[in-house]
């Protein structure tokens, strides 16, 4: 391109806007809610790569030449996303696969992940067959290897009888699979677009019985090296340190198996804003990088024919380089792994090349370097927050220490400053995403980076061989976790705030990144004012005399939130996953922080697993709240909170709305009834307006015929617009006379994809058709949405936030 005497500066401008647009081509194809045909994408790449070499090479007009290279730049991004996606889609579980018993042989790919109820780990598929007959699987799946059936066994040990399963070996087994499918909420983690980054096209369980042949470990066939050795390493540090609460951190630092580190540790470091230094991230790279540069140049200037052949400065930066990369492949390789060794290098070979390029374009380009190895990055928040730290650094600008005694003290005040930056430039970033920020946050990583990167860290590596290092790093470890203990239970540890809408975000991260520049008064202070709505938003509520409704997918289980114009309850609160997970902490906590919910009442329509499996991590999460169950009076949540029982007459009134509870009796607790059969069933009414008649919502947990029957012998008010399907749409609920008297418009099924149960069973949903009452289910539209001032429109979260890899759910029961 000829321009003149600006050739320089406008070639400079056209570079920053291609890599500018190649971001922005890359968000707009991961936006689109379903994919184009496979052809369709590889035409656009052929057209767009055409253009953009014909832009590079033969237009003279710089400024015209910048606006058409940034367009052809957008479309070459646009289509090979959507390419590479459609190639990978194209490859997915076939749904006639889906619940079949299949006999598989395949090579365990990752180092397996263990938890309470047994094994998870990926396997690469060798061969499949079904009924004896060959088939075709996608060439990766996860599969979870459990001592009972679901993985919700009681025993102590659930672990313990399994065979050890090492990374590389192939193994013969019969699995049971499924589509990739996850919970589907606002603001919820989206599960499917974590698989498709990890390559996994679908997830199932090893089965064993008397039916099925025993799994077969057939040999080790030494692929996938470095996930053996990760595993190897890790099990070293346990025989090292057994029964050592700090024996999870150090696999996570050293291995980067995070999962290792127990959820109430997780929780710590949240509250402390210290989670970023628990995995591999950026800081543990670069430090890495800097302690094997050095070590490379001392090395490289003992040899004056290595000098000669290569400069010891220029060895140095690329052997530090190449050490981190091997760090970050042996830790798991992780996005952030990833993002920093991106940065590295290119810095590297800025610095080799004698070249100076502007902070920004430096920027853009590292940003860049990770989308073309995983497009799918930009939408992990892990990504935003180490990309935008990464650009304060760069335009705040720091200068290095000067030599001379005040050394290490220049350095102190340099890191407490970049700290500071970093800190407050990410608070608005970090509320848009996790709506939470820890205040304590500045004064924990003041002392926790220093003493993780430069202690803790160097002290678990070289334990690999120095074993005794790692008795020195769990006593480290100890004295930061006694430190972050006494900080998170401090009562201002933590604030928390509702999402708001993404352009606020995107204003407030914007006066964020002007209050940590270099920029005069007036300017920061325009920066304060677009940073203050992210913290200060208040989602919209009912009106008076109106309530809305969501039902949560939470899986196999119910979970409803319902809020007034000043109050809101939550009727039950979802499965227990498995010993260390479930609905509450997963689902319903980062719910209801997202909305903005204040918590005043939990109803517990009864004691089993599914409706009541995430109810502590509510309560301890809302300690304000009220209890309302039927669960029996030696429970251990009345240890939790004060409550009533519920039993039919209660009922009152919140900002218009009332509420009333139709079942059980008083009297039904001492008939020694199944926990269904007391189901605490709530209606919701608000009042009728000029025009309009109340809208009622009927909540009935899991009652059946039975109760079902009584209710409307009894002449209850069951008339609702809207009705949780009793027992998940079991066999045994949802009597042509109950919904006669219900008649609801609208019938809403919280069941698990592909469920044990086959939940909902054919017969009551073919009752429901009859009467020509809607029903939707969670597994196909995600969290329900519903709203008493319009009645006659529901919206299901797949529908609305749509993207293409997300699963299709076809609804069927049986897995």
């Amino acid at each position: 391109m000829m321009c003149g005497n600006g050739q320089r500066p406008a070639r400079a401008g056209a570079g920053l806007a291609a890599l500018l647009s190649w971001v922005v081509g890359t968000a707009l194809q991961l936006a689109q809610p379903r994919l184009w045909p496979l052809a369709a994408y590889g035409v656009l790449v052929i057209a767009s790569g055409v253009a953009t070499a014909v832009v590079v090479l033969r237009l003279r007009s710089c400024s015209l030449s910048g606006v058409w290279l940034a367009l052809a730049v957008a479309l070459l991004a646009f289509g090979q996303v959507g390419f590479r996606a459609a190639a990978f889609q194209a490859q997915g579980l076939a749904p006639a696969l889906e619940g079949r018993d299949l006999l598989v042989t395949g090579v365990v790919a990752t180092m397996p992940q263990r938890s309470a109820n047994g094994l998870r780990m990926q396997m690469d598929i060798d061969s499949a067959y079904a009924d004896g007959l060959e088939v075709r699987l996608p060439p990766r799946i996860q599969l979870g290897w459990y001592q009972a059936f679901g993985g919700l066994d009681d025993e102590p040990d659930a672990i313990g009888n399994l065979p050890a399963v090492w990374a590389g070996e192939r193994w013969r087994m019969v699995v049971r699979l499924k589509a990739p499918h996850g919970n589907a909420n606002p603001h919820g983690f989206d599960y499917e677009l974590w698989l498709w980054e990890q390559g996994v096209q679908a997830t199932g369980y090893v089965r064993q019985g008397t039916r099925q042949p025993q799994p077969q470990r057939l040999e080790q066939t030494g692929r996938h090296p470095v996930a053996w050795m990760r595993q190897a390493t890790r099990q070293r540090i346990d025989a090292r340190l057994p029964q050592s609460e700090q024996a999870g951190w150090i696999s996570a630092l050293v291995t980067g198996d995070q999962n290792a580190i127990d959820q109430a540790d997780w929780d710590v470091f949240r509250a402390t804003g210290v989670a970023h230094l628990m995995s591999i991230s950026g800081l543990h790279i670069t430090m890495f990088a800097w302690a094997a540069a050095a070590v490379v140049g001392m090395a490289w200037r003992r040899s004056g024919r290595c000098c000669l052949w290569l400069p010891a400065p220029h060895a140095a930066l690329l052997g530090g380089v190449a050490l981190a990369g091997c760090y970050a492949l042996f830790s798991g390789w992780g996005v952030p792994a990833q993002r920093t060794v991106g940065m590295l290098a290119v810095v590297c070979l800025l610095r080799v090349s004698g070249r100076s390029w502007p902070w920004p374009m430096v920027w853009l380009l590292i940003g860049v370097a990770v989308l073309l190895v995983d497009p799918w990055a930009l939408l992990q928040a892990g990504f935003w927050l180490s990309f935008v730290a990464v650009g304060v650094l760069f335009a705040s600008g720091t200068a290095s220490p000067s030599a001379g005694p005040s050394r290490w003290l220049q350095a102190l005040r340099a890191m407490a400053r970049e700290q500071a930056i970093i800190t407050l430039a990410l608070t608005p970033l970090v509320l848009l995403l996790f709506g939470q920020v820890s205040l304590v946050g500045f004064v924990a990583n003041l002392f926790a980076i220093p003493w993780v990167t430069l202690l803790i860290t160097p002290l678990a590596m070289a334990g690999v061989i120095l074993p005794w290092a790692w008795d020195l790093a769990a006593w480290a470890i100890a004295l930061l976790a006694a430190l972050l203990n006494g900080l998170a239970q401090l009562p201002f540890a933590t604030v928390s705030v509702a999402a708001a809408p993404t352009w606020m975000g995107v204003a407030g991260v914007l006066g964020g990144l002007v209050l940590a520049v270099r920029l005069p008064p007036a300017l920061r202070l325009a920066g304060l004012a677009l940073a203050l709505p992210v913290g200060l938003w208040q989602p919209p509520r009912p009106p008076m005399g109106q309530f809305d409704l969501l039902a949560a997918d939470v899986g196999q289980g119910n979970a409803v939130l319902v809020r007034t114009a000043h109050h809101a309850l939550l009727y039950d609160a979802g499965p227990r996953y498995s010993r260390d997970s479930d609905a509450g902490h997963r689902v319903l906590l980062p719910l209801l922080r997202a909305l903005g919910v204040q918590l005043d009442l939990l109803v517990l329509s009864h004691r089993d697993s599914d409706h009541v499996g995430g109810a502590q991590a509510v309560l301890a999460m809302a300690p304000h709240a009220d209890l309302l169950a039927s669960i029996e009076p030696e429970h251990g949540l009345w240890s939790l909170r004060a409550g009533r029982r519920c039993a039919a007459g209660q009922s009152w009134a919140w900002d218009g709305v009332e509420f009333s509870i139709l079942h059980p009796q008083a009297q039904d607790y001492d008939k020694g009834q199944r926990p269904n059969a007391l189901s605490c069933v709530l209606r919701i009414r608000s009042p009728p307006q000029p025009g309009q008649t109340g809208a009622v919502a009927l909540l009935v947990g899991d009652i059946e015929a039975a109760q079902e029957n009584r209710l409307v012998a009894q002449g209850a008010m069951l008339k609702a617009d809207v009705l949780l399907v009793p027992h998940h749409g079991s066999k045994t609920s949802s009597s042509a006379e109950f919904l006669d008297a219900v008649a609801p418009q609208w019938a809403l099924v919280q069941s698990g994809y592909r469920n044990r149960f086959g939940h909902p069973a054919l017969a009551p949903m073919m009752r429901y058709a009859e009467r020509g009452i809607s029903v939707l289910r969670s597994p196909s539209c995600g969290a329900i949405a519903w709203r008493s001032d319009d009645p006659g429109s529901l919206a299901c979260h797949r529908s609305t936030h749509g993207r293409y890899w997300q699963h299709v759910s076809d609804d069927q029961g049986g897995f």
